[in-house]
């Protein structure tokens, strides 16, 4: 393990140390704040009813709320002299000539006054002497306090502070990311020419980024307004990330890792460039030299700051991923499946409907490919599927569940676009597509099964499921206990705003359980270190040293570190990438190419096939994340021109989006499904279907697949609602 981090990095011991020491403790670290943060708000509302409960007194009118700081005595006179007072004020409007012009107060009125303002005085008194006198009969008022406010203010602290919390977040993530060489790109680089030109266009673009950020940095503070600590601290930290990675990169130029294998080409080498560094490049580019606006990146870059408590949710998505991995649930939940020995097509469709729920609460649907891609492909592969299909499902995995309550992309679309959907709209609606599509998958998969049809006897299947049940009963206690927990202790349910804060806690809760009582006679395998076991014999490919697998049996912390380890290499590649593809909308929305669109196409059916079409397009080269701000600022609009309902759009998005992520020229998802499951088994898998088969389908059937089956979701998703009125859309 050390000596191949020593070896990706470049930089020896100190790669080793910063890769798989530093970076991982100081994103713990940075996670749980997060954490805390998330769950300050449900904890301080509870210390606030706990203190009222505890010290409130309804009899004599006294609230917590009165008690939270020590009283302050009052300054005013308790028992001034009315009349001198009176003398005093009528002496005073006599010589004021604006008193006399408006009309002098009678000398009644200013006593009625004065006494009037004597009464407010002393009622001030009485509620600090009440005060005291109830603080001193409860001596515990002052230690609770303390308490409450204490964590009120770590939480205020944290909450105005959320932004800066990402933007380091991103620092640390990226910088190790970018030692690892784990940004995504359509290949991983293998030969000396890859690592060239990989380290090449990142020198440029990230050289680009650093000329952005400096150039919006000085803008701003030459700019006249003095800015805020906040402001000039993330800027600060943008700046400080894009000149680390320049060098970073400048570095590996020059020092590569030993090639993996000898000889490549410009061509493979430019497909290892990663994804983010062609953003960096073109828009660097363009924004510098052609629009003579070189601060653009660093100006789209804010919105990611913008929306800092969306992507710092999405981070702990990424972990409760990476947890996953470290739990047996999804292999202890297709224990219970395999009793009935399901032809692969059947198997395959009950997972991909399973799949759905964590693809939901983890967000989107490239963070559950990377946590369970693998375990997916391993399981549609031993019930006897081809290796093409069962890298399709995995690519597919995380597609059905983006429509499916709690998913945070859809939260995202409801906050840009509140005007005209609500997050309930959107989930209610997406329950049909989600079922829609996943019995087009079925439907395709038998179409085109080689075998039908296979099930075991139910008097074998029913007691080898129930026996497979008894061991995933502790995880289903476990989750209940925390959600009890938040329920019933922080008045708080399981929902899209608190599942980001809810779901890793439970993982963690599993992970412990694994490892105190579960694997102390079965301990957990890693997924890497199955497959070798499982197909040393069938698969050449799989032989060589896996660095992942030294990791299935370790311990409660080392789980915990292993997971985070793998975290933060993924937040670096994936919010990195968002970032970019936020700048990437800003170009199209600055150069004003959406707008060429007719405002009206002239007919509702041209107007969907156009719209359908375009969001494919940005599907195909983005992130969801960063394609959903571009489309609500941008495209959107012009659809609710054309008469398109806004939830029939914002479905149409989401599975254009999905449809975009397994098709080329990026197919996201795919790429994602080989960091998964590994370069050795997608070649082998390619290898085995060029030497089986002769069908064009069958040979790249993990491509194929997945776009037939999200092309006729999109198509249907797209006309049959307005065809045939089937909601109150288009009534």
């Amino acid at each position: 393990m050390q000596e191949h981090q020593e070896k990706r990095s470049g930089l020896g011991l100190l790669g080793y140390i910063w890769n798989e020491w530093i970076s991982t403790f100081v994103i713990l670290i940075l996670l749980l704040m997060t954490l805390i943060i998330g769950t300050g708000e449900m904890i301080h509302g509870q210390l606030l009813r706990i203190g009222e409960r505890l010290y409130g007194d309804p009899a004599t009118g006294m609230q917590y709320s009165f008690l939270r700081a020590e009283p302050e005595k009052p300054t005013c006179d308790r028992h001034p002299n009315i009349e001198t007072q009176v003398k005093e004020q009528m002496k005073a409007n006599a010589s004021d000539d604006f008193a006399s012009f408006f009309g002098a107060a009678s000398e009644s009125d200013v006593r009625a006054s004065l006494l009037a303002a004597q009464q407010q005085c002393d009622e001030k008194y009485q509620a600090y002497d009440k005060t005291i006198k109830y603080i001193e009969a409860n001596p515990g008022v002052r230690t609770y306090r303390a308490i409450e406010t204490g964590f009120f203010g770590i939480f205020k602290f944290g909450t105005e502070n959320r932004a800066i919390l990402l933007v380091f977040m991103v620092l640390i993530s990226a910088i190790t990311a970018s030692l690892k060489y784990h940004h995504i790109g359509l290949r991983n680089p293998a030969t000396k020419i890859d690592y060239k030109v990989y380290s090449l266009f990142m020198l440029i673009g990230n050289a680009l980024l650093s000329t952005s950020v400096i150039s919006q940095y000085r803008s701003v503070i030459n700019s006249g307004v003095t800015p805020t600590y906040e402001t000039v601290t993330i800027y600060w930290i943008w700046m400080i990330l894009f000149v680390v990675l320049t060098l970073i990169s400048l570095y590996q130029l020059f020092v590569s890792p030993p090639p993996k294998r000898e000889g490549g080409n410009i061509g493979l080498a430019l497909l290892s460039v990663p994804l983010y560094a062609y953003m960096a490049l073109i828009t660097g580019i363009v924004f510098t030299f052609f629009m003579d606006y070189p601060m653009g990146q660093g100006i789209y870059l804010g919105l990611l700051v913008e929306f800092s408590g969306i992507f710092l949710n999405l981070a702990l998505f990424i972990w409760a991923g990476m947890l996953l991995t470290q739990t047996r649930v999804m292999d202890l939940f297709l224990n219970v499946l395999r009793p009935w020995n399901l032809a692969p097509e059947t198997l395959t469709w009950l997972i991909l409907i399973a799949a759905a729920v964590p693809t939901a609460y983890t967000g989107a649907s490239g963070i559950f490919v990377i946590a369970a891609g693998a375990i997916i492909y391993k399981e549609v592969w031993n019930a006897g599927a081809r290796r093409q299909y069962a890298l399709a499902v995995s690519a597919m995995s995380g597609s059905l569940g983006v429509v499916v309550r709690p998913c945070l992309l859809v939260v995202l679309i409801a906050m840009l676009d509140s005007r005209h959907v609500t997050s309930d709209e959107l989930f209610g609606h997406g329950i049909y597509v989600f079922w829609l599509t996943a019995f087009i998958f079925l439907g395709v998969s038998l179409l085109l099964a080689e075998e039908k049809f296979r099930v075991n006897s139910p008097k074998v299947a029913i007691p080898g499921m129930m026996r497979a049940f008894v061991p995933v009963i502790p995880y289903i206690l476990i989750t209940a206990v925390v959600l009890a927990i938040y329920k019933y202790a922080l008045d708080t349910g399981m929902n899209e705003f608190t599942a980001p804060v809810i779901l890793p806690l439970v993982l963690i809760a599993m992970i412990l359980y694994d490892k105190l009582v579960a694997t102390k006679e079965a301990p957990a395998i890693n997924i890497h270190e199955a497959i070798v076991r499982e197909h040393e014999q069938k698969s050449p490919f799989l032989r060589a040293h896996d660095p992942h697998s030294s990791q299935y049996r370790l311990g409660f912390g080392g789980a915990l570190r292993f997971a985070t380890s793998e975290t933060v290499g993924h937040i670096g590649a994936l919010i990195i990438l968002m970032a970019l593809s936020a700048s990437v909308g800003g170009l199209i929305e600055r150069s004003e190419v959406v707008e060429l669109l007719p405002t009206h196409l002239g007919s509702i059916y041209i107007s969907l096939a156009c719209i359908a079409l375009l969001l494919a397009i940005i599907g195909m080269c983005t992130d969801p994340f960063g394609a959903v701000i571009l489309v609500a600022a941008t495209i959107a609009p012009v659809a609710y021109e054309n008469g398109i309902h806004p939830i029939h759009f914002w479905m149409i998005v989401l599975v254009a989006f999905e449809f975009g992520y397994v098709t080329p020229p990026v197919a996201l998802n795919h790429l994602l499904t080989r960091l998964s499951v590994g370069d050795d088994e997608v070649n082998a898998a390619d290898a085995e279907a060029k030497e089986k088969y002769t069908s064009f389908y069958f040979r790249y059937e993990r491509w194929l697949l997945p776009i037939i089956v999200l092309f006729s979701s999109l198509v249907l998703v797209t006309y049959v609602p307005y065809v045939f009125k089937l909601f109150d859309w288009y009534k």
